[in-house]
């Protein structure tokens, strides 16, 4: 979903849009934006930045100290996809913690805590990945999520909520954005993937954390000027293109149901929830390198996990006829011909 592009409509909303400095308060589009969001979340206050790893980047300098530790999923985004910014930027550490399909138990949580000792890393904060990328884009359950910030309340942690798929999460579930955003100290939402944004996130949270966020904006260079072009695109997303996601998690379900019984595939089509395929090929690294040659070869980009994993993403530019070509293509590719 990283590769959706801006429909018609939205690039008209952005050449449209009301503009002035983002960094003196005064870009109409953005402040709509950060106010809508923070409502939606129902925190105080929000903040527009380029990109969800820098949301990430700065939740994590303002949380944390230099040789403290962050608690998260084993294959979280911040663990593998982030260029170890946690370490580069705040000086902080990361304990992964056993989660299958990217979700843990607020026992595993306390686990992971160490004994409060000089010689050891100081446990500050939690983060939570909603839905999970790795694992497979399950949705983290309302009562999780709450379990796990009770239990990391009560350990004196700070909570922040990855919320690169919340929306995603929010439709599968019936559950608001706001019901999971609540027991979150900071949490963010992308723009820019399912809801088809070019670029951009919302960063939010209390008053005195976006103070400070705003301080560590400035620090990595995502301050910009008449920002409002792309926060229109944002706006425009919020009001069209949200309750679509189901649309995509349908045709991932469709997906996955008509793979699952090819040769060589290794997938549980009920474990699709939102608009992630994942599968594995049964005979190995190479089968799955030339599985996706061969899509490629008919326009099919699918992308390589690790291994003989792959990935498959259903988003606003794939429609239900071309997840059928992307089946057909597959069987095509895996089912022997016959004499």
């Amino acid at each position: 979903d990283t590769a959706t592009k801006p429909t018609a409509a939205m690039r008209k909303a952005m050449a449209e849009a009301d503009v002035g400095d983002e960094q003196l308060g005064e870009d109409p589009s953005v402040n709509r934006l950060n106010e809508r969001v923070a409502d939606m979340l129902g925190k105080e206050a929000a903040l527009f930045l380029p990109s969800g790893t820098m949301c990430n980047a700065i939740a994590i300098a303002v949380h944390c100290r230099a040789g403290d530790e962050i608690l998260a999923a084993e294959g979280a985004h911040i663990i593998a996809f982030e260029g170890a910014g946690a370490a580069a930027l705040a000086g902080a550490l990361i304990r992964p913690i056993p989660a299958p399909r990217g979700i843990f138990s607020a026992f595993a949580m306390r686990a992971a805590i160490r004994p409060v000792r000089a010689k050891t890393p100081r446990a500050r904060m939690v983060a939570v990945e909603q839905t999970s990328n790795f694992g497979g884009g399950a949705v983290w359950p309302l009562d999780a999520v709450q379990s796990v910030c009770d239990a990391a309340r009560q350990a004196g942690l700070a909570r922040h909520m990855d919320g690169a798929r919340l929306f995603n999460a929010a439709i599968a579930s019936g559950k608001s954005v706001g019901a999971f955003a609540a027991p979150f100290d900071s949490v963010w939402i992308d723009l820019s993937k399912g809801l088809g944004c070019p670029v951009g996130a919302v960063l939010a949270g209390s008053k005195a954390f976006i103070a400070e966020a705003w301080r560590w904006k400035y620090r990595l260079g995502g301050a910009m000027r008449q920002a409002g072009v792309l926060a229109a695109a944002g706006l425009h997303a919020l009001d069209h293109h949200v309750d679509r996601l189901a649309e995509d998690h349908d045709n991932a379900r469709l997906l996955a149901e008509r793979i699952a019984g090819l040769p060589g595939v290794l997938l549980d089509p009920a474990e699709v929830e939102t608009n992630l395929v994942f599968f594995e090929m049964a005979d190995g690294p190479d089968a799955a390198r030339d599985l996706l040659r061969a899509l490629a070869e008919r326009g099919i980009r699918i992308g390589l996990a690790g291994g003989a994993r792959l990935r498959a993403v259903t988003h606003l530019g794939v429609t239900r006829e071309e997840v059928l070509e992307a089946a057909d293509a597959m069987a095509d590719i895996l089912t022997p011909a016959t004499a």
